[in-house]
């Protein structure tokens, strides 16, 4: 979007992400204003009074349209629903509705590379920003994955490269945006509370590709079969990773095999993946997409290996907390809707003790009692989807209803083998109890290591 010195834009939503859209406009000599939907005293006084000093115009406690309609255009954060009756009001008025992606759309002098899906985003994202960064290269990591996309037009430090990691929400609003590099991983429901369908949702994701034009690269997810229906992306080149043996990246095994052309020379590359943090079921696919992003942005294949070497994948996503008497606890908090759940629980090869449960973010669990049979012998169930999860899966597995995540792990303990996995894999949202899949991760892992802390007192293993 073409900002003048002059226009006036109102961002809706004083969080993180609106925080950063309001310093973005303000460089850009725009007049601001912002609309919350907390009261002024829920805010940081000291924050709303420098905002106040740079000229910032302020409503609280809602979002109306005789003050929205004050501006040329609307920036709602990305956690507003976008189907807000103030928000159509306005926009049935002329004006102009454009998230942080819109603002961003063709002001990157660097190669953007940019990561959705609806599993397994953040872990590539991280690593493809490790893997550059072990290349040497100045690498600016951002969007849904902590710092705004749009920190990185006040940022000092120079970067030769841009990698996000992009949500639906995030795409929603992306207007022109194209990047050089766009990865799609996957796509199973989920947001199905804010999209309300599936297509609504893939749509979504897709417009990720929308804007890329001849020269830019898509890498699609091989196995996924919503993915698979894309053939072709309008002369983009388009590359894929997974399990068939055509794609141009292929797990097999504890290795990835690249086979693809790079300045029209056939490349075939394997990349060990044993001595690495990246050898469960989730994380070979996820390493396999990072690797080939990496070298198509450029990479040699050695720092490839090397970098894979040293990546620490983040936390929560089927992260090993303890083996305590022979059964090992997995974390893997940001499971969040069906699909995560359905691949931690695929890359099992152990009887499952499974937690889960949440709030649900709209869908079917019908489509996991195959999984859930196949694999879970026992399933303890948290929060709000506990009773309903318990009427889908308690004819094919013996379920639990616990109070906490402290009481989850006791019953957790009661019931496991040894040689079982007890796996935190909710396939829920966490907002029910928790602040977010973060909090809930570590509450669980605290649980586990008092449960460890006890058991070493009393002298078992």
């Amino acid at each position: 979007m073409l900002l003048l010195p002059g226009m006036k834009g109102v961002v809706v939503g004083c969080g993180k992400a609106g925080l950063s859209a309001v310093r973005f406009l303000l460089d850009r000599d725009v007049c601001v204003g912002v609309s919350e939907g907390r009261t002024a005293d829920q805010l940081d006084a000291a924050l709303t009074a420098d905002l106040q000093s740079k000229g910032v115009q302020f409503e609280f406690g809602g979002h109306t349209e005789e003050f929205l309609s004050s501006f040329d255009f609307v920036v709602p954060s990305p956690g507003i629903p976008l189907d807000l009756p103030v928000l159509h009001a306005v926009r049935q008025k002329g004006i102009k509705i454009v998230g942080e992606l819109g603002l961003a759309a063709g002001l990157f002098q660097v190669p953007v590379i940019a990561v959705t899906g609806s599993n397994g985003k953040t872990t590539v994202t991280s690593l493809v920003g490790s893997l550059l960064a072990y290349a040497q290269q100045q690498v600016f990591v951002g969007g849904n994955i902590g710092t705004p996309l749009l920190e990185y037009f006040s940022s000092k430090e120079q970067s030769s490269v841009v990698v996000l990691e992009l949500s639906s929400f995030q795409l929603d609003m992306a207007g022109a945006f194209r990047p050089d590099i766009g990865l799609v991983l996957n796509i199973s429901p989920d947001h199905l509370d804010r999209h309300h369908t599936i297509d609504a949702y893939v749509d979504a994701k897709l417009k990720l590709v929308s804007h890329q034009r001849p020269g830019d690269r898509l890498i699609l997810g091989g196995d996924d079969q919503r993915l698979a229906e894309i053939t072709s992306v309008d002369n983009v080149d388009v590359y894929r990773f997974g399990t068939g043996k055509r794609f141009e990246a292929v797990v097999n095994g504890d290795a990835v095999e690249l086979n693809f052309k790079e300045n029209g020379v056939l490349r075939q590359e394997t990349y060990n993946l044993q001595d690495t943090h990246l050898t469960s079921s989730v994380n070979r696919l996820n390493a396999a997409a990072a690797i080939l992003a990496v070298r198509l942005a450029g990479c040699k294949r050695e720092e490839v290996q090397g970098g894979l070497k040293v990546f620490e994948p983040p936390l929560h996503r089927m992260t090993e907390v303890a083996v305590i008497e022979g059964v090992r606890y997995i974390n893997d908090s940001k499971a969040t809707n069906y699909g995560a759940m359905h691949a931690a629980l695929k890359g099992c090869t152990e009887p499952v003790v499974l937690i889960a449960g949440g709030r649900e973010k709209g869908g079917d669990w019908q489509l996991l009692r195959d999984v859930v049979a196949q694999k879970v012998r026992r399933l303890i169930l948290l929060g709000e989807a506990a009773e309903k999860m318990k009427q889908v899966f308690g004819d094919i597995v013996p379920v639990a209803i616990a109070e906490s995540m402290d009481d989850a792990v006791q019953v957790a303990r009661r019931c496991a083998q040894r040689g079982d996995l007890v796996l935190l894999a909710p396939g829920c949202a966490s907002f029910d109890m928790y602040a977010g899949y973060e909090e809930r991760g570590r509450v669980f892992m605290e649980s586990v290591h008092r449960l460890q802390h006890e058991k070493k007192e009393k002298g078992v293993q």
